[in-house]
């Protein structure tokens, strides 16, 4: 019995297909080749290529048994269920339970073998959010957070497994809550009790977990002073202006942003910031589209994830009016421009500095700001580092988006 994963979208469907692959292995038995597709809703492109992956696999393996689950599928299971080759339609929400493929629960209380050299570690699902372009709480269904009980075997598996640095994922991580504590005292927790954990990571979080006055202060100490919580934030920001933002039904505008990364650079001046964009949303303006560009290079923010908006099928967005795909595209590929020029001024700065890094490659990997960086060299006589391990380097200079560094 062999199988193959093909996982679309975000971080969160690249840690269900490892639990997937771990449990399916185990559970399916002698039942030939398996395909499991974890597919994405966020972008009309994301579910196109799910479907053309679909139809590849049965073309290229006719006898192999398809299974398909993941956001896309939770929304129009009937449909993916008619696609050639598919045996079966798994809700997003049972895809991850030992039970699903014929095993027992206890199955699941270890946290599969990961991939990836960063550990991924959920701890929240769903979203009680209801933005207007957006479709995922039909897919994923309300926030639910996973117990601290649970959370911390895992972490302290991970480490055990030798994974230097975990990063907590959900779909809405900022909305973690359970006990009355929050996302910050989580954290606080797991470094604590786990002080295996070398580095502690976040996944994209809502910007409101870090505004004044619904801030989660266990976390500001945290980016204020300690040292294994990595000075890296990504944003679900999605627009810089504010009339676009209140359409958008988000719950931060321009200023609450900008105060908070104004805040993480007093505590931590190399601090990287990432953001997701949507470029082109529906009534976008020209002067509309110039707001979220000003703002964008005003707060410099290093690590722009851009995308033009794609209509989300009964979503309120796109029954507003919309923007020509070409514009959407232009304005796009402009706001990646800008993050371009943006990221190289952020990145001359480690210049000469020396950095712990996470080797994700024996040459290459990312620095605890997330600022990707290559090894031109290793001094003689010096073995040669490996994937996984914790190394110190020097930054050299900065060359195409990439610092370019030594190791020490």
């Amino acid at each position: 019995m062999s199988v193959t994963l093909l996982t679309f979208g975000c971080r969160l469907n690249a840690h269900e297909s490892d639990a997937m692959e771990h449990l399916a292995r185990q559970g399916l038995g002698q039942e030939g080749h398996t395909i499991i597709v974890n597919s994405c809703t966020v972008t009309a492109e994301a579910e196109r290529q799910a479907r053309q992956a679909i139809r590849r696999a049965h073309r290229e393996n006719p006898s192999a048994r398809i299974i398909v689950t993941g956001c896309a599928s939770e929304r129009a299971a009937e449909a993916w269920a008619a696609l050639p080759g598919v045996a079966k339609v798994i809700p997003n929400t049972e895809k991850t339970h030992p039970s699903t493929w014929g095993l027992p629960e206890e199955a699941g209380r270890t946290p599969p073998p990961s991939r990836y050299i960063r550990a991924l570690l959920q701890v929240q699902q769903g979203c009680d959010n209801d933005c207007t372009f957006c479709v995922i709480p039909a897919g994923r269904g309300q926030s639910t957070s996973m117990p601290l009980a649970d959370i911390i075997p895992k972490a302290r598996a991970l480490t055990e497994a030798g994974h230097c640095e975990i990063v907590l994922t959900g779909v809405d991580i900022a909305s973690w809550q359970h006990g009355g504590q929050g996302l910050g005292q989580l954290c606080r927790h797991l470094l604590d009790e786990v002080p295996e954990i070398a580095r502690l990571r976040l996944s994209s979080i809502d910007p409101m977990i870090l505004t004044p006055k619904e801030g989660d202060h266990a976390l500001w100490q945290l980016i204020a002073d300690e040292p294994r919580f990595m000075p890296h934030l990504h944003l679900s920001l999605q627009a810089g202006s504010d009339l676009i933002l209140k359409r958008m039904k988000r719950r931060h505008n321009t200023q609450d942003v900008a105060k908070l990364v104004q805040h993480v650079r007093r505590l931590r001046p190399d601090a990287g910031f990432g953001a997701d964009v949507i470029a082109g949303f529906p009534t976008e303006t020209e002067t509309l589209f110039q707001e979220t560009y000003e703002f964008l290079a005003e707060q410099a923010i290093p690590f722009l994830h851009v995308f033009p908006y794609s209509e989300r099928p009964g979503t309120p967005a796109a029954r507003m009016p919309s923007i020509p795909r070409a514009i959407r595209q232009e304005r796009a590929a402009k706001l990646r421009h800008l993050g371009h020029e943006v990221r190289e001024q952020f990145l001359r700065r480690f210049i000469r500095q020396e950095k712990t890094v996470l080797m994700e490659s024996p040459t290459s990997g990312h620095t605890p700001e997330f600022a990707a960086f290559t090894l031109t060299s290793a001094p003689q006589n010096m073995p040669p580092t490996q994937r996984g391990r914790l190394e110190r380097i020097r930054i050299l200079k900065v060359q195409d988006g990439l610092l370019l560094a030594e190791i020490l």
